[in-house]
């Protein structure tokens, strides 16, 4: 699959066993040179091990950096300790980096490679469900803060993105929920032919069975999507849907208790409910969507509803534009649509605890 940009295109490889012909893909994309292998402390002993030998035989000189696993890696101090690890290593602007593992590593690594001597290359080699369904393409990379999610970032192209759907098969059972929820998101805004196969699918094993299938339709959409607006000032909002109230739920959690995946799952049944009671999205819609979540064991309520606290992350959310927020609603299953609100009129999707 190839994604077309004005400057900056690149190929996605899905095929299973890939991790196995690394360094000859690697070789097709770059010149030898030093490359440091981003990761975190759980896919490091999975995984770092066969890259690191596809890399230097095929005549790379690669180096090994461990980040702890979790959503508080995804920060300015473990940005900070990469650019000093790249610094020590000597690394040049014709160096380069790859990150091996889930969102918060692709987004956190793309963030260093687009900041370290203002800008490096980097390849996406993305070892969870979710990363490989969304967060591994598009361009977007970041860090988060206290105040909100990924508020710090750039748009930066990767040289290519390798995905090898064999690696699912280490992953834990609520990090393969997480990634479908991005599945059931990208069916309900743009493709009722995968809603469907979705709704055929009997649970999580099945949906693994078809992987490669499925990861394929849901990448198409965001290939799609990106093409055509790729930094996100138009179509490719529709992208968040769920996002607003998710990236606040996981904010006032505290990051890593409720995870990305589940973050959406609950935003994307509240959003839409108040939308349908508001006669914005069909009458029966949340219903479909709950069904589909509850099937693949994603959560659907959340205890300790907080209104304000999550208002007030919500006035961070990137999406708000002065006192106005878009926000993506369906207008069917399989097609959504962009919404602009007056931001205080959140606090409605946001008055009935879930």
């Amino acid at each position: 699959m190839r994604v077309n940009l004005k400057e900056h295109s690149y190929e996605i490889i899905i095929k299973r066993g890939a991790l196995e012909q690394l360094g000859t893909w690697v070789s097709s994309l770059w010149m030898p040179q030093k490359i440091a292998v981003i990761t975190d402390s759980n896919v490091a002993p999975l995984y770092s091990e066969i890259v690191m030998k596809q890399l230097t035989a095929a005549g790379f000189a690669p180096h090994l950096a461990v980040v702890p696993a979790g959503e508080t890696s995804k920060s300015l101090k473990q940005a900070a300790r990469l650019y000093d690890f790249l610094a020590e290593a000597g690394f040049t602007r014709s160096d380069g980096i790859v990150a091996l593992g889930g969102g918060v590593v692709g987004d956190l690594a793309g963030f260093v490679a687009s900041t370290f001597m203002r800008g490096i290359h980097f390849l996406q080699i993305p070892t969870t469900l979710l990363a490989q369904v969304d967060s591994s393409i598009g361009g977007k990379t970041g860090v988060n803060t206290q105040k909100a999610k990924n508020l710090v970032g750039t748009f930066n192209q990767p040289s290519g993105v390798l995905i090898d759907p064999d690696v699912l098969k280490t992953l834990e059972i609520r990090r393969v929920r997480e990634g479908i929820a991005e599945i059931i998101k990208s069916a309900a805004i743009a493709d009722l032919v995968l809603w469907n196969k979705l709704t055929d699918l009997k649970d999580e094993a099945d949906l693994l069975k078809q992987a490669e299938e499925i990861i394929t339709a849901a990448l198409e959409i965001k290939r799609h999507v990106v093409q055509e607006d790729e930094f996100d000032n138009g179509m490719r909002l529709i992208l968040n849907f769920g996002h607003t109230i998710g990236h606040a739920i996981e904010n006032t959690a505290g990051y890593g208790v409720v995870s990305h995946g589940e973050g959406v799952a609950l935003g994307m049944i509240k959003i839409n409910h108040i939308a349908e009671a508001k006669g914005l999205s069909p009458l029966g819609s949340t219903k479909q969507l709950q069904l589909m979540i509850e099937k693949f064991h994603l959560p659907t309520n959340l205890p300790n509803w907080d209104e304000t606290a999550l208002y007030s992350a919500i006035t961070h959310d990137k999406k708000a534009r002065g006192t106005t927020l878009k926000i993506i609603l369906l207008e069917q299953i399989g097609k959504a649509k962009i919404v602009e609100i007056p931001l205080i009129e959140m606090k409605d999707y946001l008055k009935e605890a879930l």
